[in-house]
């Protein structure tokens, strides 16, 4: 079984970094991208999307430490951007993760934007939290409900499917169920109560 909290010395390690962070937020561009290898990670293989990881929680609390250390959200929010921009895979999904704990408004919704380009499921299941169903667009948030359903990522994932979705989302949905079955290939599970929603 895979562990999911800190041990007592890399809690402490942890601490440490956050203090360095709040009293010098520059310190964040080392301290996040070496958290996995500093503190700890999740042994083996990548979960899948939504899967809980060690390296996640280190990484969201070091923004947490961030956010405290640097109140202005405008300077915040170009730190987070390029940590964003200059991560990797894992330290993106971090990023996407964090977002609706920064106190960031919609300053970074590029940032979810970029991720639900990508066909990387587990950004693709990261930028569809909280901050995505309070800041992204109708438009833009549709095409990354659709985007799950291509990439295989579950819909009970996407915060606040059953009350965004609509009319038009509906609509998309049975597109894509009916090009799916014409090519004689299963529609997936997730998408049935928003196909039966839409035929009642």
């Amino acid at each position: 079984m895979r562990p999911t909290t800190l041990d007592p010395a890399a809690e402490q390690a942890l601490a440490e970094r956050c203090r360095e962070v709040v009293a010098d937020p520059a310190r964040i561009r080392v301290r996040f991208p070496a958290a996995a290898r500093e503190i700890a990670r999740t042994p083996g293989t990548s979960p899948a999307p939504g899967g809980d990881r060690i390296e996640d929680r280190v990484r969201v609390r070091l923004l947490d430490a961030l956010a405290q250390g640097l109140p202005d959200p405008d300077a915040r929010a170009a730190e987070v951007r390029d940590l964003y921009r200059y991560g990797d895979a894992d330290e993106r999904r971090a990023v996407l993760l964090a977002l609706p704990r920064l106190g960031l408004h919609g300053r970074v919704v590029d940032l979810l934007h970029d991720a639900l380009r990508t066909n990387d499921p587990r950004l693709v299941a990261a930028a569809l939290g909280p901050y995505a169903a309070t800041y992204l667009d109708d438009e833009a948030w549709r095409q990354g409900v659709l985007k799950c359903l291509f990439v295989g990522v579950p819909l009970r994932l996407v915060d606040g499917v059953d009350q965004r979705a609509d009319d038009e989302l509906r609509r998309m949905v049975a597109d894509y169920a009916d090009e799916r079955r014409a090519a004689g290939r299963p529609v997936p599970d997730d998408a049935l109560p928003l196909l039966t929603s839409r035929e009642t």
